[in-house]
């Protein structure tokens, strides 16, 4: 049998009335727009926030509920105020199997802030580390993910340059990218010219950005120069090979497989080492005839790292970016003193902490993909629901090029 009553919403509703409708018809209790909590919130509110109106509740077997009245009333109204999304969340630091595909809750943005709607996410080996612990997120459960590409549906107030509708794209921080839609700070998101395709945007942005850092202000690549680029045929390998041969070096890539080189012989390295088949420092001293690389590009850490000091000639520059076979051994003084060599160890946020510099830098990328210089490899596409299944491949190498993972309501 189904119950409906009236509230009316004073200016200054007495609260002891509010408890008193509860108590009268207890069936208001199961209604899930409300809770005790809620109405009791609800009548401590200052009138100057809200007009008079009011709420029909109707319970049946059906559980409906119905509002009428101004629109300013969805602040109580949990359906109103905040949107419940899928989204992939990690409580515990593990294997990819501690992703999990969960619903969360998306309130509105604030001032300085957007809400987007997410059309493709890009997978990194920065969401591994956080997910296995190497770097350590800000609390558990975390939402993973530092690069998306979506659309605007909502805009903090008082903000101005962004509209609902805008086609945008992000990478860093926040993370929180593996979700269909999340809040982000005005300023930390970039306009996706519309000759982009939001999956390479998703896929080119944190890639692209940091090959943009790597090869044009951690170290300027010139024409005459020699690089070695490990893990070649990977994400950022990729563009790398790319941009550098575009530059005007002699790139030398390293891969795991005879696929994975003749990728990387594609993108425009004119020597590729598989590391199975032969040791890279030694092919490395052939191929320059002893004098070194002016450069190498090491995303793969501990297995490689002493290796790519050697490879390098006097005054060269170590450039280690990553470290998927584990974080390398510390380097004493003394390993760099030899050849008084360079270390580094960037990280691509610090090139874009600025607004300028961050609009610069997604411009250049954004540019040579226009232009053809850059052509983004998108080899693998997942649901973003499996993006346990991704994380695997990708750990394991089976993956090649960039990985994108895309919403599971998103058609694209």
């Amino acid at each position: 049998m189904g119950l409906t009553s009236k509230l009316a919403i004073l200016r200054h509703p007495p609260r002891h009335d509010l408890l008193l409708l509860l108590r009268r018809n207890p069936s208001l209790l199961r209604l899930p727009l409300f809770t005790v909590p809620q109405l009791q919130a609800w009548s401590s509110l200052s009138s100057s926030s809200y007009t008079t109106t009011s709420i029909s509740f109707h319970n049946s077997n059906s559980s409906s509920s119905s509002i009428k009245g101004g629109s300013r009333i969805k602040a109580f109204s949990e359906s109103a105020s905040s949107t419940m999304v899928k989204a992939i969340r990690v409580h515990e630091p593990g294997g990819p199997e501690v992703l999990k595909w969960e619903d969360v809750e998306v309130g509105e943005p604030k001032e300085g802030e957007i809400k987007v709607k997410n059309k493709a996410v890009g997978l990194n080996f920065i969401d591994i580390y956080f997910r296995k612990g190497v770097y350590k997120a800000a609390s558990l459960p975390f939402t993973p993910g530092m690069e998306a590409a979506g659309v605007v549906i909502a805009v903090g107030p008082g903000l101005t340059g962004r509209e609902v509708g805008d086609l945008v794209a992000y990478a860093g921080n926040p993370m929180g990218a593996y979700a269909e839609e999340q809040i982000l700070p005005a300023d930390k998101v970039v306009p996706v010219p519309t000759s982009i395709d939001p999956i390479i945007a998703a896929s080119i942005m944190l890639k692209g950005m940091t090959t943009q850092v790597l090869v044009r202000r951690c170290f300027k690549v010139e024409p005459g120069h020699t690089v070695l680029v490990h893990a070649a045929a990977g994400g950022v390998g990729s563009l790398l090979c790319q941009w550098a041969n575009a530059l005007g070096a002699t790139v030398i890539g390293a891969v795991s497989t005879k696929e994975k080189a003749a990728q990387a012989k594609d993108d425009g390295c004119q020597h590729v080492i598989i590391y199975k088949d032969a040791d890279f420092v030694t092919r490395v001293n052939e191929i320059t005839s002893g004098k070194g690389v002016e450069v190498v590009y090491d995303s793969v850490g501990k297995d490689t790292f002493e290796g790519s000091l050697a490879c390098l000639k006097p005054r060269g520059y170590m450039v280690n970016f990553g470290q998927s076979s584990g974080m390398p051994d510390p380097v004493p003084l003394s390993a760099l003193a030899a050849k008084s060599l360079f270390l580094t160890r960037p990280a691509m946020m610090q090139y874009t902490s600025t607004r300028d510099e961050l609009l610069e830098t997604a411009g250049e990328v954004f540019a040579n993909v226009a232009s053809g210089v850059l052509r983004v490899r998108v080899n693998h596409t997942y649901p973003l629901s499996q993006a346990a299944q991704a994380h695997s491949d990708l750990e394991s190498r089976k993956t090649s090029g960039s990985v994108v993972l895309i919403p599971d309501a998103v058609n694209l």
